[in-house]
């Protein structure tokens, strides 16, 4: 399926939601290029307020937000237009978040760094792709320990310091490893 393109009689209004202030500039001048009426927030308070009566045709989520997980936006975004296409876009991926922005409505999910067209097609996907091939290389140990960590940590709503009970380890030392970047799959 083609990415789609914004009729320039009828610019698509994109909303871009992201705590990185440089990635909203580049983003939004990019987008706006590509003929988009671009509105970039930072927040997820901000981002329902720029919902609220008039609900963009696209919004680029990311996850990991000030005041929120970028999950709850997608909850809004879907319940306030069906219709919304929606990128979920984070430099902490991990299958259960991944797997929970599908069910509640994403498009797609990307990691960062990405650019413009791999939005752009990410938005105009509208079915899975039977053809991905499936990695015969297992997953690194410290990759599966990222993504058991992601999981508990979800499982606890974000709480850190449950999520460090749960996972009988010192707050500080979960907190260290949350920073880090996720480990090479």
């Amino acid at each position: 399926m083609n990415a789609p393109k914004p009729d320039p009689h009828d610019r698509a209004r994109l909303l871009l939601v992201d705590d990185d202030r440089a990635l909203c500039e580049v983003m939004g001048r990019v987008f706006a290029a590509r003929g988009f009426d671009v509105v970039a927030v930072h927040t997820v308070e901000d981002a329902i307020r720029a919902i609220d009566g008039d609900p963009p045709e696209f919004a680029l989520v990311d996850l990991k937000l000030p005041d929120q997980s970028g999950l709850k936006l997608v909850s809004h975004l879907k319940a306030a237009d069906a219709y919304t296409r929606i990128v979920v876009l984070t430099g902490h991926g991990s299958i259960p978040t991944a797997i929970e922005a599908i069910k509640l409505g994403a498009t797609y999910y990307l990691t960062k760094p990405t650019d413009a067209d791999a939005v752009l097609a990410a938005f105009g996907r509208g079915d899975g792709d039977d053809g991905v091939p499936i990695d015969a290389k297992p997953m690194t140990v410290e990759r599966v320990e990222w993504e058991h960590i992601q999981k508990v940590l979800h499982d606890n709503g974000g709480n850190v310091s449950a999520t460090a009970r749960a996972l009988s380890m010192h707050r500080r030392t979960l907190q260290r490893k949350l920073l880090r970047r996720p480990a090479k799959a």
